[in-house]
């Protein structure tokens, strides 16, 4: 039998190469879960279309008073009612309803009595409510009515029935004039 030698190089491991060996593949694992990861985050971000009109102006000049205009902004309906005195008066009437489920005046939730703007997307389950059309069920309070659950708004967008738990939501809105409004 021949004898093998063993020189020192070899009987001890080499800690160093080794160390770089786990660094370089916990490197090499990261820049790969990076690159695939990025396209999912990038996604998240807004498209050019939405970042493009961060800003909307409409003239509601002819929108007659008792009528709706459904635009849309960051993808989302807006809705924007030109109230009657009558409906005015039915949402001030409700101001201190003690069973208002997410209480709010009226006066809080309007730059203008005669104009309301409000995110036109239910609080339960983001469905779009009814109401906007002329011969659209508006429910008792005479505001929106959404079908799925049975969410009722009053005039003033606040939450008078069903499983929605807030108010229309209200945009980023200011009147540049009497008939424009600039919302974003």
């Amino acid at each position: 039998m021949s004898e093998q030698t063993i020189t020192e190089d070899e009987s001890v491991p080499d800690g160093k190469r080794r160390d770089f060996l786990y660094i370089a593949t916990a490197a090499t694992g990261a820049v790969a879960t990076g690159a695939a990861i990025w396209p999912l985050v990038d996604s998240m971000n807004p498209s050019a279309e939405v970042v493009a009109v961060d800003k909307v102006e409409v003239d509601v000049s002819g929108l007659e008073r008792g009528s709706r205009l459904t635009l849309k902004w960051h993808g989302r309906p807006i809705f924007i009612d030109h109230r009657t005195d009558k409906e005015i008066e039915l949402a001030r009437a409700d101001d201190n309803n003690p069973d208002l489920r997410d209480p709010a005046t009226d006066a809080s939730r309007v730059q203008n009595p005669e104009w309301l703007v409000v995110i036109g997307v239910c609080t339960h389950l983001g469905c779009i409510p009814l109401g906007q059309e002329m011969g659209e069920p508006r429910g008792q309070w005479g505001g929106w009515f959404c079908p799925c659950h049975g969410s009722v708004y009053d005039t003033a967008g606040r939450i008078r029935k069903g499983p929605a738990p807030e108010n229309l939501w209200l945009p980023p809105y200011k009147f540049t004039s009497d008939t424009t409004i600039k919302i974003g």
